[in-house]
């Protein structure tokens, strides 16, 4: 899925309105019914709702909601923020309709204006949309901090008010707290940015029927990565294959007190499909790797720690790090293991920060590897930031500079490849736990084990991982979960991702429903745990 910045999503309204054809009020209608349809299905309809709404379109979809709303006997209260004399001609067209049906909204010039709003009510906010360019002040601004204080579930349409969708904030008073997001078509950048996360709690994405040939043409370097994009990316089985099939991985980690990182590594990179596993380790771990995970092979170096790499199998592809430490004979070793190296690495944890401390064995690492840093290895690859739009150039120059693939782990993790970057949509917090990333460096060594292209092997490594823990919560509402679970459950992430094009729209237009319960969990299921 294409995101897209503010110049291409209005052009991308105006290519809808004439390639339809329709009129821009009844776009704007239809948004307003997929809204209003949310919510629903989705607000407790008891609850007092403060709907809050500008001058402009944005403001026009807030009267048509307001109207929507109104007609289904919500208990609501429309207001309109006179932040200018300016007002669009749909606004104008939503407020006379408010008015034929005797819904009359409140007018706000200034504080005095202000409604109290109960910490139990809910707002929708429809001030601004996206292409505010600005800093929010003055009343408005007050008014922002007025709802953000009150308590209430605040719901956003399209964005929230205040956010840039382009650029970093600069006033972050100025800016709704959003607990859920209704936005149009696509997500924004902003959206699933570090930096944003107090303004964007969730979002979901309304699709409105925006003109599909227009989103293929439009170019970017930003994508947001989710079930359909995936699913053509799957290589499928010959029925001849064999375990030599889908290559050899090599997870070399591990030092005393820290084999766990490379049993989990090890049964995830084979519930990822790849043909053979073998683990180098030192030699304490050898009966752990032994009796933990015995359809893995097992090499040993130094007694407690690694000291010299000197395996012997014949790998196809190389995960480096877990659990490693970075010792002064280890991180010298780990320097010639990269001078003598050919094959394709995933480089994680304990790897990354030895090479932070090296940067002359960045020239070393075999192009079109993969890097796997969660926020403060990466500081120390690349230094500081001064926000994410920041980061991310400096993550693209780095990419581009050592021709790497580089996975920035967090709540959307950034697959980056030279200019371009791709946002992942699944996972939750639950992921956050020890051993997490452990399993989605096995996972990817497997991947790219079987052959897929680095860039593939990244996105459908970090979709799989996540897509586990969304599984998982199904069935309990808990955080965290152990790592463990994560590997348990990639067979029925890889059916879903494996769905039909049906079946994948069926998901993606509704994901909170019982379809994948349905699916995939009769009355015998039993999840695993």
């Amino acid at each position: 899925m294409k995101i897209l910045n503010t110049t291409q999503l209005k052009a991308l309204d105006k290519a809808t309105i004439q390639k339809e054809p329709i009129r821009s009020i009844d776009l704007m209608e239809r948004a307003a019914v997929k809204c209003v349809n949310w919510f629903d299905d989705n607000i407790d309809d008891s609850k007092d709702i403060h709907i809050f709404c500008g001058m402009g379109n944005n403001g026009g979809d807030g009267l048509a909601i307001a109207r929507h709303l109104y007609d289904e006997a919500f208990l609501t209260a429309t207001y309109l923020v006179y932040f200018s004399k300016n007002m669009s001609d749909d606004f104008i067209t939503n407020y006379q309709r408010a008015e034929q049906i005797q819904l009359s909204p409140e007018s706000i010039h200034s504080e005095d204006d202000f409604p109290e709003i109960g910490k139990n009510d809910i707002v929708i906010d429809a001030i601004f949309g996206v292409g505010l360019n600005k800093p929010v002040t003055g009343f408005t601004k007050k008014l922002i901090q007025h709802i953000n204080n009150s308590g209430a579930t605040i719901y956003s349409i399209d964005v929230p008010s205040g956010l840039f969708i382009d650029k970093p904030v600069v006033d972050t008073d100025a800016v709704i707290k959003a607990h859920m997001i209704l936005t149009f078509q696509m997500p924004k950048l902003a959206f699933l940015l570090p930096d944003n996360q107090e303004f964007v709690k969730d979002f979901e994405i309304i699709n409105i029927g925006l003109n599909r040939e227009s989103i293929n043409q439009s170019e970017t370097d930003y994508y947001y990565t989710i079930n359909s994009d995936i699913t053509p990316l799957i290589l499928k089985r010959s029925k001849f294959s064999h375990k030599g099939s889908y290559g050899h991985s090599l997870l070399i980690g591990g030092s005393f007190g820290k084999m766990g990182a490379v049993v989990l590594a090890s049964r995830a990179a084979l519930q990822a499909g790849s043909g053979l596993v073998t683990a180098f380790i030192p030699k304490c771990g050898y009966t752990i790797l032994q009796t933990a995970v015995p359809e893995v092979m097992v090499e040993v170096d130094a007694s407690d720690k690694l000291e010299f790499f000197n395996y012997k199998s014949k790998p196809t592809v190389i995960g480096v790090g877990i659990g490693m430490g970075t010792d002064e004979k280890t991180a010298a070793a780990f320097g010639v293991f990269l001078k003598n190296n050919v094959l394709p690495l995933v480089i994680d944890a304990d790897a990354l920060n030895i090479i932070a401390q090296n940067p002359s064995f960045l020239e070393l690492i075999p192009r079109n590897s993969i890097l796997t840093p969660h926020p403060k290895e990466l500081e120390r690859l690349i230094g500081p930031w001064e926000n994410d739009y920041d980061k991310m150039e400096k993550v693209r120059r780095f990419s581009t500079k050592y021709h790497l693939v580089v996975v920035v782990k967090g709540a959307h993790s950034m697959i980056v490849y030279h200019k371009q970057i791709f946002f992942n949509s699944t996972g939750n917090p639950s992921l956050a736990t020890a051993g997490s990333g452990d399993v989605l460096t096995g996972i990817i060594t497997g991947l790219l084990a079987q052959k897929y292209p680095p860039v593939d092997a990244a996105r459908i490594g970090v979709f799989l991982h996540g897509l586990t823990a969304d599984l998982l919560t199904r069935f309990i509402n808990s955080t965290p979960i152990l790592a463990s679970r994560i590997i348990e459950l990639l067979p029925e992430a890889y059916e879903v991702i494996q769905l039909s094009e049906s079946e994948s729209d069926m998901l993606e237009e509704d994901p909170d429903d019982d379809y994948l319960d349905d699916l995939f969990f009769d009355d015998d299921f039993e999840a695993p745990f």
